[in-house]
Formats: structure tokens, sequence, C-alpha cells
């Protein structure tokens, strides 16, 4: 994965009013944490960032020029505002080339399995180390053709060359079950509504019937 290049501004005003007047300019606030160093405040081009993190996935890594000199640096958090869809404000985490870095992989399936299979994704990630500048941005998982009963564990996965799975090797990653017919299905609807029926006819009936002697006086 190649670093996107962006020029970034060191941010010397902080606050909800001075990261409102950023947003409002088309600019995002972010930070940068890593390697023992004081955080370093920055703002990015809005347009430029959004469309690095579109590419570049949930794993983004950016080359920031920052004042002249160059910093490498992965996406952790992005939050984004949930009406508008726009970058409120991103983390980051300083890295240099050559490092090997922790991070969680998607899960991309191609294909499709059998006629009147059920595929279920049961991990949308796996974690993996890998260098900082090789960081695949997801692990295909081909499942074409794939039969009923088809089960795909973590250490089946095909990893980018470099990369360390870290993820249990035997975590279910992919499940592939029958459909379940619509007989079954009605048949299991039909005996949950008797089952629901069944207990508000008893609680009813206990709610009708006479206290005991003992209970009469309280």
């Amino acid at each position: 994965m190649s670093a996107e290049k962006i020029t970034a501004e060191v941010r010397t005003e902080f606050g909800k009013g001075a990261a409102r007047r950023i947003r409002r300019a088309d600019k995002v606030p972010a930070v940068i944490y890593g390697h023992g160093a004081a955080p370093i405040h920055v703002t990015l081009p809005g347009h430029d960032t959004m469309m690095a993190l579109k590419h570049g996935g949930a794993n983004a890594l950016l080359e920031l020029s920052i004042e002249g000199k160059v910093q490498l640096a992965l996406t952790k958090q992005v939050q984004v505002d949930p009406v508008k869809r726009v970058l409120e404000h991103v983390d980051f985490v300083a890295v240099v080339r050559g490092e090997k870095v922790t991070v969680d992989i998607p899960i991309h399936l191609v294909g499709a399995a059998v006629r009147d299979s059920v595929v279920v994704t049961e991990n949308a990630t796996v974690q993996v180390e890998a260098e900082a500048t090789h960081i695949p941005e997801f692990i295909e998982v081909d499942i074409d053709g794939a039969e009923v009963g088809t089960q795909i564990l973590a250490g089946e996965l095909t990893l980018p060359t470099g990369s360390k799975l870290l993820t249990d090797a035997e975590t279910l990653i992919v499940n592939i079950t029958a459909a379940q017919s619509a007989e079954a299905f009605e048949a299991d609807l039909g005996d949950a509504e008797a089952e629901a029926g069944g207990a508000s006819a008893a609680d009813a009936v206990a709610a009708d019937a006479p206290a005991a002697d003992g209970d009469a006086g309280e």
C-alpha cells in the first residue's frame, strides 16, 4: 500500500470553536501520536484527506508534509459527522519505513457459494503484523462454488508476502450452511406461536384460579 501525499499545517488553535472554524474552511483537525514524541496537532485539506482515506481503507497510510518535514502516518481513528458525512477529526500513529505494525485487516468475500446456501462471515477482520508501507487493504477469500458445510479458518487465509497472522489460526472466518426451506421456517414459526399461545393460556388460568387458603387472609 503506497502512502498518499498530503500537505499538513501545524495547528495552534484548539477547542470546539477552533475545530468548527477549521471545518468551515473545508479542512480537518488531526493529531499524530507515537515514537515517544509529543503529539503533533495538524490541519489537513478536507477533500484530499477524505479521498486518501477512501482509497487507503481502514488502515490508510499518509505521507504528511509538515513544515518541510515528511512524516508517515497510519490512520487509527476517524470521526465522521453522522448527518453531513464529512470528516470531523482523524487520529494517526507515526510510523517509519521498515517498521512492523499490528493492524486489523478486513475480509472481502469474492464469488458465490452453491445455491440454497447461507454464507456467514463469523469474523469480518483478522489481526496481522505487517511492514508499515506494505499493509494489505483487505484479505480476499474466494468462496465461489463452495459447498454447504465449508468452513474457512484464519490459518487458511492467503496473506500478502511479509504479513504475519496474529489472530488464532483456528478462528472461524467464514461458515457456509444450508438455507432453511420455507416449509421448515413456517414450521418453526408455528411452533414458536404455539409455545407463546400456550404460555399465555397458562398464565390466564393461573390468574383466574382462586387463592389458596393460606393466602386468603393476606
